[in-house]
């Protein structure tokens, strides 16, 4: 993994995120697709709060304070590491995610400081990657336990999956 080209990806999706929500009015980024699902806003909140988590798992890592295991990932974690993709189909948020993290409406200046602190996140924890000890692992919900290096594909991985479902809310609205 280069994680200077993984983050020169996170900033490009960072930066496609901000740029949506000026397209968008208060109402629109609030409202609930016609087929149903989470709107643009509530997709935002898991997002951002998602990829923030995800950070502080890598920090973890890089500073040894996890419980070190020879436990690694499991068939999934492998299949987004090594395709750079989710699975194919639609994905549910995992139950024990979805009942710490229930996505929430927020507004768009809510959405716009949560990209703030994202993107000042990432920055903080793209250096530490380097020196980080492999061993040092986080369970995620999913993927299985994951290192530093591969906590930080996940994010990068993570942000653009989501922009395809932005994709999607909006072909939902034009289907209306």
């Amino acid at each position: 993994m280069n994680p200077g080209k993984e983050r020169r990806i996170m900033d490009a999706a960072l930066d496609t995120y901000r740029q949506l929500l000026d397209t968008f009015t208060d109402e629109q980024f609030t409202q609930t697709p016609p087929m149903g699902g989470w709107s643009y806003a509530e997709v935002y909140d898991h997002i951002l709060k998602a990829c923030l988590g995800s950070a502080i798992a890598l920090e973890r890592c890089t500073n040894n304070t996890c419980s070190p295991t020879r436990k690694g990932m499991n068939f999934w974690g492998h299949y987004v590491m090594l395709t750079g993709l989710f699975p194919p189909g639609k994905l549910k948020v995992p139950e024990a995610v979805a009942e710490k993290m229930a996505p929430k409406k927020l507004d768009k200046e809510e959405a716009k400081n949560l990209l703030i602190k994202t993107r000042k996140k990432i920055e903080a924890v793209t250096g530490l990657i380097n020196n980080a000890p492999e061993n040092a692992r986080m369970q995620h919900p999913r993927l299985g336990m994951l290192n530093a290096p591969q906590w930080f594909k996940f994010i990068r991985v993570h942000l653009q999956h989501h922009l395809k479902q932005l994709e999607r809310i909006k072909n939902n609205f034009a289907k209306g």
